[in-house]
């Protein structure tokens, strides 16, 4: 790094790295640029607008998640210009679709008619289910948007697509979609499936998946990737709709059980019962990403087929039985197997749910002790 990497941003100077971004150095030195559109590790796209800046000596503002920091740079953040056109930018995307988020952004004469329609294009009449968490929400209160909307009288658009929710999953509520682009990234760029991309042109621009298919038909293997960038309510978890909002919910760090890569989750617990799954971002290994078993597949949680006592095998069925009495008649049914037929008469597979260190364990307990190397791992569940 060049020892002249130098910028301003609001009067004070920084350090920056070749090939960093504008918002790349505020967002590390706690900056606050506000973004829509930028997604983490991606290639940045300055779709949404919301993050512009003030660059002395540019003709216009600029997107600062596109914009290289550059030697004696001088960037200004908040300047009224900046947070006129971030308003401006905010209010557009708002009566752009659906967002019936409660913050009065289309307090028209019609509201209610308004209101109305939502409900019946989302076929419920709860909130959305970003409430609480939604990124454009967010901005809609901090740059006071219902105010500007209101005073250029701009009217939101009806939804140009039917909502799409055929699959088990998730729902695409292409009402509430801002055109970010961070679904697109994270399928392209993160988990590199390749599936999601943006179609058609103009006001019929909409994301689309293999051709314009419905998730169900197209190669989606439901990582669940896309809807865990999503900043609004456009993709929503299906399991968990309509069952909480983020204030009702205690977030619990865990480790997924499915596999042992060990992948780090957060559960949205809501009375007790888990609702939702969710990546940890900065969490290792995974880094944010999950499969769909580690994203969706919580529900044999609360199955009424789990065994919760062991069972033993008797001439009229089984019966319940202590952990102790269960374990030592295993283990004399080894040593007779064993005693009789030999050792690699026996065979165990590890189940896949099991972590890294439960398989070790097996795996030792049959090659140390029963004296057999006959031990798999069962990549099934």
């Amino acid at each position: 790094m060049s020892s002249q990497n130098e910028i301003t941003i609001d009067g004070k100077p920084y350090i920056f790295e070749d090939g960093e971004t504008i918002l790349d150095v505020a967002t590390r030195n706690d900056i606050y640029i506000p973004t829509l559109c930028h997604l983490k590790g991606t290639v940045p796209t300055g779709a949404c607008r919301v993050c512009l800046v003030d660059v002395e000596g540019a003709r216009n503002l600029t997107t600062s998640c596109t914009m290289p920091a550059s030697n004696n740079m001088i960037v200004h953040t908040d300047t009224p210009k900046v947070i006129q056109a971030r308003r401006f930018v905010i209010a557009l995307i708002m009566v752009s679709g659906s967002h019936n988020c409660a913050i009065g952004a289309a307090k028209q004469d019609d509201w209610t008619d308004y209101q109305l329609d939502v409900m019946e294009y989302d076929k419920t009449t709860e909130l959305c289910d970003a409430y609480g968490i939604c990124k454009l929400q967010e901005l809609a209160y901090k740059y006071q948007v219902a105010d500007l909307v209101k005073e250029l009288n701009l009217t939101a658009h009806k939804p140009k697509y039917e909502l799409e929710d055929v699959n088990p999953f998730i729902t695409r509520d292409f009402s509430r979609c801002i055109l970010c682009g961070r679904c697109v990234k994270a399928c392209n760029e993160v988990v590199v499936n390749r599936v999601i991309s943006i179609g058609y042109r103009g006001i019929k621009s909409k994301i689309v998946t293999s051709g314009d298919s419905s998730y169900i038909d197209s190669d989606c293997v439901f990582c669940g990737q896309c809807l865990e960038v999503c900043p609004v309510g456009a993709l929503i978890d299906k399991k968990a709709r309509g069952l909480s909002y983020k204030w009702e919910e205690n977030i619990v760090r865990s480790t997924c059980p499915y596999c042992g890569v060990g992948c780090q989750i957060w559960l949205h617990v809501k009375d007790c019962r888990i609702v939702k799954v969710s990546a940890v971002e900065d969490g290792a290994p995974n880094m944010g990403r999950l499969c769909v078993k580690g994203r969706f597949g919580y529900d044999f949680i609360y199955s009424d087929e789990r065994l919760k006592t062991p069972l033993i095998k008797e001439k009229n069925g089984f019966r319940e039985a202590s952990w102790d009495e269960a374990l030592d008649m295993v283990a004399e049914k080894f040593k007779k197997i064993i005693s009789e037929h030999g050792a690699d008469a026996i065979a165990g597979v590890s189940c896949a749910r099991s972590i890294n260190e439960d398989s070790y364990q097996m795996q030792k307990l049959f090659r140390a002790v029963i004296g057999t190397n006959n031990i798999d791992h069962c990549a099934r569940t």
